[in-house]
């Protein structure tokens, strides 16, 4: 039986020395939970949290800010590259105006080998076929329906054997630079009565 005593002893001299121990643990325990709730609040997480997605925002938007400068630049610099010679053609289309209008005044004029007439005629021919190569179309709208696009209208007629809104006559013709009015035809148009 002693020895039962001495088990029953140690039993509950382990038991005291294991409850020491866990209440000196749990104060430690204690102290080190206050230092780890040492922390930010809710608003100010907050507050930094709105900061960081205004920063964000800002990002972006200067981001599709830049595209888009990007993408009108090209745009511009491919109109210009297109569109460079507009006020050339500008410059040349009286002068082919005043072409077709000496062919015109010598239509009825008998064509000999070698006139001057000829030449005019080789020259217009040449001008319009290099307008081709740069892409200037001519507009000659002829007994076509008006199209305020295209054409600006002069004058209005009353002719019954046309439909109304009819190109009757071109005054000056038109034309387009890569399918870009570079200038109206000058017509007149039929009307109703």
């Amino acid at each position: 039986m002693p020895r039962h005593d001495t088990k029953s002893g140690s039993t509950a001299s382990l038991n005291q020395k294991l409850a020491t121990e866990v209440q000196e643990d749990s104060s430690e325990i204690h102290l080190d939970d206050t230092h780890l709730l040492e922390h930010p609040s809710y608003q100010e997480m907050q507050k930094k949290l709105d900061e960081a997605e205004e920063k964000a925002e800002r990002l972006l938007r200067s981001q599709a800010d830049m595209q888009n400068a990007q993408r009108r630049f090209e745009r511009d610099l491919e109109n210009a590259h297109k569109y460079g010679i507009e006020r050339f053609v500008l410059e040349l289309l009286p002068m082919v105006d005043g072409l077709e209008r000496a062919i015109e005044a010598h239509s009825d004029e008998a064509s000999n080998t070698g006139s001057l007439l000829d030449g005019v005629n080789m020259t217009l021919k040449m001008c319009h076929a290099s307008f081709e190569k740069f892409g200037i179309q001519q507009v000659d709208p002829d007994g076509q329906p008006f199209n305020p696009e295209l054409h600006q209208a002069v004058s209005t007629l009353t002719d019954a054997k046309v439909k109304p809104g009819t190109v009757l006559s071109v005054l000056q013709k038109g034309y387009l630079l890569n399918n870009r009015l570079v200038r109206p035809a000058l017509v007149v148009v039929s009307k109703t009565d």
